[in-house]
């Protein structure tokens, strides 16, 4: 049984151009798609008939040989046509030309060249002033910004693109191996379907090009090292126009030189005399909304007592909450004592009693009592 003549299949003129043929098969093909039509061996086939159709008319060699010898130019063995391997490449066209938009229009990005740009990392040190009362912070950051010359085209201005010759415009080339037909992205195009007529003499070609940009970076207060700050669009310009990319700060806190940071908390050691530990007393310490705050010792003060001042610790990042800030007390050990110092620390040590220091003797007490056991 003799085919169907292919133009005729498809309902279109055999001087009609690739958007014509395309229109034609992807009305056809929704028609007759199995899909649509469940059980009907009449649709099934009819579908089959068009996108054989479809598949050797869109190809510019297969179309010329099919103009030239008919359906004898592909008789005689592997033809590749019908419901079989190039049955995929003829529906991903129409699939992708239909669904193509509603997926992101990967398809068009790929043709025009257009890329995303990569996203940047910037390592930025603040204080941790910087940290308690926010900041706005200038950076400098190389990056690839769209050509100003050719406004990220990358076409020489006055010039355009054209269609591929190679592929006509598929951005797929196919090669045909034995048995085999390959299909694989044009080397000439780079699967872009189009091809720079003169490229822009300032970007050549790529449509940006390397600059320092100066950022300014708000910085909120009660950031916490290790933070990340996200910048959206202000990493690398995309290629060939495409979208920028973004630029992620990562924060990290210079450590203080009095004050370590545990979450919203903040803590201080502070040395004092022995004789303010046992006598009592009081001292001033900076804090960081840049005021002095009291801190009173009771008498008998021992090492490692923590003095909690509330309210004077960092902000909690976006909320109205702060933490405190916690004194330890350090008690200094007396060196290079006169002659004097030490005579009174001796007399001092003699008339003294279990109630003085309590604890030293009541632990001496207890290894006493282990030794005799």
């Amino acid at each position: 049984m003799s085919k169907a003549d292919f133009y005729s299949v498809l309902g279109v003129d055999k001087a009609c151009d690739e958007a014509a043929l395309k229109s034609a098969y992807r009305k056809l093909a929704m028609q007759f798609h199995p899909d649509r039509n469940p059980g009907d061996r009449e649709a099934e086939a009819k579908f089959k008939e068009v996108s054989e159709a479809y598949d050797t008319l869109k190809d510019p060699q297969k179309r010329a040989a099919y103009d030239r010898f008919g359906h004898a130019a592909f008789n005689g063995g592997a033809n590749g046509h019908g419901f079989g391997a190039d049955f995929s490449s003829s529906m991903s066209d129409i699939f992708e030309d239909i669904f193509g938009d509603f997926m992101g229009g990967g398809r068009q990005r790929q043709r025009d060249g257009r890329q995303r740009g990569s996203d940047l990392r910037y390592n930025l040190e603040i204080t941790l002033e910087d940290a308690f009362t926010g900041a706005t912070v200038d950076i400098d950051v190389p990056t690839l910004i769209h050509c100003e010359t050719c406004e990220g085209s990358g076409a020489k201005p006055g010039t355009g693109f054209s269609t591929c010759r190679m592929c006509n415009g598929h951005g797929k080339v196919r090669a045909s191996q034995g048995f085999f037909t390959i299909q694989q992205t044009c080397p000439q195009c780079h699967g872009r379907g189009q091809t720079m007529d003169q490229p822009c003499t300032d970007c050549h070609g790529q449509g940006r090009k390397q600059k320092s940009r100066t950022l300014s970076v708000d910085i909120p207060k009660g950031i916490e090292d290790g933070t990340r700050i996200r910048l959206g669009g202000e990493g690398e310009a995309g290629l060939r126009g495409g979208p920028a990319g973004d630029l992620y700060i990562f924060v990290s806190v210079r450590p203080h030189q009095l004050f370590q940071r545990d979450g919203a908390d903040l803590y201080a050691r502070v040395p004092i005399s022995m004789v303010t530990a046992a006598l009592g007393g009081d001292f001033e310490v900076p804090t960081l909304e840049g005021t002095r705050a009291r801190v009173k010792v009771e008498p008998g003060t021992q090492p490692g007592n923590r003095i909690r001042l509330k309210g004077k610790g960092m902000p909690v990042l976006r909320s109205t909450q702060v933490g405190d800030l916690y004194v330890q007390l350090d008690v200094e050990t007396p060196q290079k004592l006169t002659s004097r110092q030490r005579e009174l620390l001796e007399e001092f040590q003699a008339i003294s009693n279990a109630q003085t220091s309590p604890t030293s003797d009541g632990f001496f007490d207890k290894l006493k009592k282990m030794f005799e056991a």
